[in-house]
């Protein structure tokens, strides 16, 4: 006890407490009904089937250590991206491959530059590896290559560019990565974060390998959690120069990536054929949802990820917070988004068939005062 009478307890170091907890989407609904959650982008079709093969034939080799290297797993997303293994680090989900990018080339004093509207992980990273964050606004929900660069300074170690962005699903055609690469100097990490880059169809797109495959100061982060299906195995991984994979393994967890989520991933990144059966329903569906949503006089971001971003007029009874509600009842549980700047906006993932269509009627019903 202290002289006051108050418990002595540990201490988290400076900034620890000022970092704003993340929330993730909601999971459920008291509907009655069905139930569509649609609130962290996951993908309606499941995992590969021959992923969960590979998932339930390690249940008899719990007891053992995985392979702390994720050789094999490397060695199937080289095959497949056409990349050397030796230049992929895995990590438990992206997030972690995100962290451990700031914990290895961040510290107190430097500082990363996001924008106003990216993945939230990115300043708490930044912020749990001691340095300072500095939010870059966006031009009509996309990133602005030239607000980046204007604010890079001496302290400037590192970029955070989601590419497409979540939760607006914009993206920068591939010139203007190239372009923001050529603005920065050699020593600042540029990281592009492609978790939803097998969605994207769009000709002018390249999700960063080109880059990070030709560059001393440029990594491709990508993740297993959303068209794979393996959110639940937390799985993610990048592409990077060696010198900087070298530096990340050296505070990387020695066997940071269970046994379970190695072996369903080799499985699932092999299976291309579920990957464009993925795909093909999101080209279907993400027009569809973006047109039905327009037709109700909502706006939409226009969204080459497996979501699209709504907002609610400013009318009262009329707005995000009321839809939501609205559709939480009716068992569609969606994504407020107002911790990303859009007070007024819901995310939506593209969900099966019978999702889009129930959110489309409800939405239709709360819009007309049902």
């Amino acid at each position: 006890m202290s002289v006051s009478g108050q418990p002595v307890r540990p201490k988290p170091r400076d900034g620890v407490m000022n970092i704003p907890l993340y929330v993730p989407g909601k999971s459920k609904s008291y509907s009655t009904g069905p139930v569509y959650k649609l609130s962290s982008n996951e993908t309606p079709l499941g995992a590969s089937s021959k992923a969960i093969d590979a998932y339930r034939q390690v249940a008899g080799q719990l007891e053992l250590y995985p392979d702390g290297g994720c050789s094999e797993l490397r060695e199937a997303i080289g095959e497949v991206h056409g990349i050397h293994p030796e230049r992929i680090l895995c990590g438990a989900g992206s997030d972690e491959v995100l962290s451990l990018l700031a914990y290895t080339f961040l510290e107190k004093g430097d500082e990363a530059i996001y924008c106003e509207h990216g993945f939230l992980v990115y300043p708490i990273a930044i912020q749990a590896a001691g340095a300072t964050p500095v939010v870059v606004k966006e031009q009509n929900c996309v990133a602005d290559v030239d607000a980046i660069l204007a604010a890079v300074t001496d302290k400037t170690k590192m970029v955070f560019l989601a590419n497409p962005n979540n939760p607006t699903g914009t993206y920068l055609p591939f010139s203007e990565i190239r372009r923001l690469h050529a603005g920065l100097p050699g020593d600042v990490v540029l990281v592009l974060d492609a978790a939803y880059a097998e969605y994207v169809s769009k000709n002018d797109y390249e999700s960063g390998i080109e880059l990070a495959g030709s560059s001393e100061n440029v990594v491709m982060s990508r993740t297993f959690s959303k068209i794979y299906g393996l959110a639940s195995l937390r799985l993610g991984w990048c592409f990077a120069p060696e010198a900087i994979i070298n530096a990340m393994h050296r505070i990387r967890g020695p066997f940071n990536v269970s046994g379970a989520a190695q072996s369903a991933g080799i499985s699932a990144i092999r299976d291309q054929d579920f990957v464009r059966r993925a795909v093909a329903h999101n080209d279907e569906w993400l027009p569809k949802l973006t047109k039905g949503l327009e037709s109700l006089g909502l706006e939409v971001t226009p969204s080459v990820g497996n979501f699209v971003l709504m907002h609610f007029p400013d009318v009262p009874g009329k707005g995000a917070v009321e839809a939501d509600a609205y559709l939480l009842k009716h068992g569609c549980v969606l994504r407020l988004v107002g911790n990303y700047g859009f007070p007024n906006g819901l995310r939506m993932t593209v969900g099966s068939a019978d999702a889009c269509e129930a959110v489309l009627t409800h939405l239709e019903d709360f819009l007309k005062g049902a």
